[in-house]
C-alpha cells in the first residue's frame, strides 16, 4: 500500500502564465504590432517495425508545426509594409526572383512575461520564414482595426527557460 505525500494532496499556490503577457521579436517588424501568436508545437512521425504477426512502433523524425501570428496594421509604421519587406526577401513579385534562404530565414524570439514584466519563458524559433501572409479584409460596415495574419514556418524551436 502506497503512502500519499501531503504535499501532493494539498493545494499549492502558483502564478499562472497569462496569454496576454508576451512579446514577440521579429527583425523588421515592431513588437507592438504583434497581437496574437500560437506557441510552438512538435509532433513525431511513427515508424512501424513489422515482425511476423506483431508490430513494434518507434519514434520517427520530429516535425515542428507552423505557427500563426496576427498583427495590427496601423497607418504608420505600416504593418503591411513591414510584412511585405520580409516576404520580398524570399520572393519579389515584380521580377519573379526568389531569394537565398540565408536572406529570408530569421531567428524569432517569443518572451512570456511575468506579472512585473520579467521574462519567465523564452522560445527561439530557428530558421523561421513567412510561408503565408493574409492582409485581411476591408469593410465599409465595420469599424474594427485592420489585421494581418501570417503563417510562419521554422526549422526547430528552443525553449530556453
Amino acid at each position: 500500500m502506497a503512502i500519499l505525500n501531503t504535499n501532493e494532496m494539498m493545494f499549492t499556490a502558483f502564478e499562472p502564465k497569462l496569454q496576454n503577457r508576451f512579446l514577440m521579436f521579429i527583425d523588421g517588424i515592431p513588437a507592438y504590432l504583434i497581437k496574437k501568436i500560437s506557441r510552438p508545437s512538435i509532433s513525431f512521425n511513427e515508424v512501424v517495425l513489422d515482425h511476423i504477426n506483431v508490430k513494434r512502433k518507434i519514434k520517427g523524425k520530429a516535425n515542428w508545426e507552423n505557427i500563426t501570428c496576427d498583427l495590427y496594421d496601423p497607418v504608420t509604421p505600416s504593418g503591411a509594409q513591414a510584412v511585405m519587406e520580409w516576404v520580398r526577401l524570399s520572393h519579389e513579385s515584380v521580377t519573379g526572383r526568389d531569394g537565398y534562404s540565408d536572406f529570408y530565414k530569421k531567428d524569432i524570439r517569443i518572451n512570456t512575461l511575468g506579472p512585473v514584466g520579467d521574462v519567465v519563458e523564452e522560445w527561439i524559433l530557428k530558421g523561421a520564414y513567412c510561408q503565408a501572409a493574409n492582409f485581411g479584409d476591408m469593410d465599409w460596415t465595420s469599424d474594427t482595426p485592420a489585421n494581418i495574419n501570417m503563417t510562419i514556418v521554422m526549422d526547430y524551436a528552443i525553449l530556453n527557460y
